[in-house]
This record gives C-alpha cells, structure tokens and sequence, in this order.
C-alpha cells in the first residue's frame, strides 16, 4: 500500500510537472514564470523551497542530538535571511525587471563581473543540490532496501530531471502549491500521532528541557559561540544573494505580492520547522534505541531516526502521510536548486561569452545546463559521506566566500 501510494504521488508529481510545460512560450516563462505568480503560489515557491530534506531529516535529527543551540545556521539564519530579503530587497530587486541575480551585477559593475559573480553562485549550489538528491535517495532507500543508496539517488535525480526539464518555474510554481498542502498536512498528523505515544506534547517538551535541548545559547567556550554565529551569520546574509531567492521575488505579478509572498513564506518556514524536531525528538523518547544513530560512523545514519521510525512504529495511513511530506519537501527544493544555477551559467556566462543568442537557443540552452547541473550533483551526492545541514552549510559558507572576494574585486576595479 505504501509503495503504491509513493509510486502514484511521484508519477502525479512528474504529471503536473510536464503538464507546466504548456505555460512555457519563453526564457522568461521558464526562468520567472512569465513574472505573474498570484499571492498563494510565491508563498508556496518561497516555503517549499526552503523547507527542504535538510529541515525534515537533518535539521531535526541534530535539534534531537544535540539541541536548539547547534541549528543556528538552518532555521534561525535561514528564516532570518527570508525576513531581511521581503523588508529590504523585494520591491527594489521587482523594479529592475531581471531575469537572474547575475544581471544585476552586469547592470551595475558590468560583464566581467556579472560573469564572475555567477560563476561563483552557480558553483556554490552544488552543495544543496545534492544534499536534496541524497534525502531522496535515502527516502527511496528505505522504502526499496534492495536498491543501494546510489542507484536510489540517481533515480531521484532523474525524476526531479524530468518535470522541471520542461516546465522551468511553472512546474517549481504548480508542484510547490501541492507540496505545500502534503508537507503542513501529513508533518501536523505525524506529529499529533508520535507525540501521543510518546506521552503528550507536555512529556515530550519536558523531556527536551530537561536535557538542555531547549537552551539557545548553551555553550560555554570562546569557539563555540564562534560556530554558533558563523553559522547563523553565514546563512542569514551569504543566502540573501541568491539565484532562488531573487527568482521567487521576482516571479511575482507585482511589488505587493512579492513583499508579502517572502515574508510570509519566511515566517511560516520558522514556525514550521520546529514541527520535524518534535518529531524527531519524540521518536528519542518513544524508543531510545533510536539514539544509537547518533554513534554511528557514518553521519548519514542519523537522518535515518524518522524514516526508520514512521516505517516500522505506526499504521500504514501515517507512512503515506509522512513520506509523502518528506518527498514533497526533497522535490519542491531540489527542483528549485537546479533551475537556479542553471539559470546562471547559461543567462549571465554562456550569453555574455557567446552571443547572438536567440531567446529559442537559450531557453533549450538553459535545459541543457539544468541536465549538466543534474549530472554533476548526483556525482556529488554518490559520493559524500555529509549530512544534508552540512552540505547546505557549506553551500552557505562558499557563496558567502564568493561574495566577498567578488566584492574586493569590484572595489578595485572601481579604484582604477
């Protein structure tokens, strides 16, 4: 049954997907949706997004470990960056009528630095690409013990391949409102259910106090407090500069909804995210033995608390539910970290350097790049040994790194 209804939803998935393709007459359709998201579907783009596998499997699993104290970088800094993004860019970022965050830098330092610039965002979204593949992979591993991780990653990543190939944004767009649905819905139930058999809401919470995992700021020592504000800083600013932050502002029908559909989807992403940790932490409180996870060599281990625990512990009705929110969250992001460096390396590196392109050759040429982009992070995530906060921290740091030298750079150019 569980099978069956995992199979179903991600033929559906793939369905509405190509069937976005209709709307795409363009590069813009395909990169910004034509400009004309109503109010409903960029909240979802900008919830669904962020709300990734990271946020359900690993971000949960360290709250779990080790407390609220060691996830500043993802919820705190990410929903932070969200907030700063709606109040200070969006009605400016929607006025400049772009496609891509690299056309910014060409209208304001010029080629070469609209060329480096995207270069180094693009690049830097390996990491959370294939962080995504991975949480697929895994889901589809636990489902189908006898395919092997890797061969379940890479037909994760042939399925989210397939429906953003051809749809761009209008399929992200269209599939993000019904993730959104599948993600609130079956995490809420979920929770109601594990928190039950673990005793209450009340029980729970208790216990996560009593152990310390409520304390925000719990370390004592000069270079854990150092971690504990790199990691939020690095991700509430390094993230602001985005390819799919930019995208989803500027995929709104107008200034108004842009504002609204960042903030309130930064907003409802805080709140939210605190829904999978009770979970996972109610799972450390069901059994025990779960803990064990938190021993194990390969990190990866540790993301496997609430699959294992969904999969073996409650009904069937409660699998559908929770599986089909964690594939919702793994595809609504993952698709959309593929459109974005895509977008990049062909609009603001191949364009530049080549020329004479027709807005024909490039949106094939933008789909070309999404399948390059595909290849590379499923090579990426065959072959880390990372949790998914991890690789999407390091996402953060290297973009953030990128920014900065790309910054010096501008100012010396602008010396001379």
């Amino acid at each position: 049954m569980l099978i069956f209804c995992v199979v179903i939803y991600m033929l559906a998935t793939v369905a509405l997907g190509l069937y976005a393709s209709l709307r795409v007459k363009d590069s813009k359709d395909f990169m910004v949706a034509g400009r004309s998201l109503p109010l409903y579907m960029s909240f979802a783009c900008v919830f669904a997004t962020w709300f990734g596998a990271e946020t359900v499997l690993s971000v949960s699993a360290k709250f779990a470990h080790k407390g609220l104290g060691f996830v500043s970088g993802d919820p705190f800094g990410a929903s932070f960056c969200l907030v700063l993004v709606a109040i200070f860019f969006t009605r400016t970022f929607y006025r400049l009528g772009l496609l891509t965050i690299g056309d910014y830098y060409h209208q304001r330092y010029g080629k070469l630095v609209e060329i480096i610039t995207s270069l180094g965002i693009a690049c830097s979204y390996f990491g959370w690409t294939s962080a995504q593949l991975s949480a697929l992979g895994l889901v589809i591993n636990v489902l189908f013990p006898d395919i092997s991780l890797n061969q379940a990653i890479l037909i994760g990543s042939v399925i989210v391949t397939i429906y953003t190939l051809f749809g761009g944004m209008w399929s992200i767009a269209l599939t993000d409102v019904v993730q959104t649905a599948a993600i609130v819905i079956g995490l809420i139930v979920v929770a109601m259910l594990l928190g039950h058999q673990a005793g209450g809401f009340n029980k729970v919470v208790a216990a996560a106090q009593a152990e310390g995992k409520l304390s925000l700021f719990p370390h004592l020592t000069a270079s854990a407090w150092m971690v504990f504000i790199g990691e939020f800083l690095t991700m509430s600013l390094g993230s602001i500069p985005q390819q799919d932050v930019f995208q989803r502002v500027t995929s709104a029908r107008d200034e108004k909804t842009a504002f609204l559909g960042t903030l309130g989807g930064g907003l409802f992403y805080f709140a939210f995210s605190f829904v999978p940790m009770f979970i996972a932490y109610a799972a450390t409180v069901i059994d025990p033995t779960y803990q064990a996870h938190f021993r194990a060599e390969d990190a990866r281990e540790v993301q496997k608390i609430l699959p294992s625990l969904v999969l073996h512990d409650t009904p069937i009705w409660c699998q559908v539910l929770f599986f089909g929110a964690v594939l919702s969250a793994i595809l609504s992001t993952a698709s959309g970290t593929l459109l974005a460096p895509a977008s990049l390396l062909t609009e603001n590196v191949l364009q530049p350097l080549l020329k004479h392109f027709s807005d024909r050759a490039l949106l094939w040429t933008i789909r070309a790049a999404l399948v390059g982009v595909s290849i590379l992070a499923t090579i990426i995530a065959c072959n880390s040994e990372s949790t998914m906060y991890e690789m999407v921290d390091r996402k953060s740091t290297r973009l953030n790194s990128s920014h900065t030298v790309i910054s010096y750079a501008v100012f010396c150019l602008k010396k001379k």
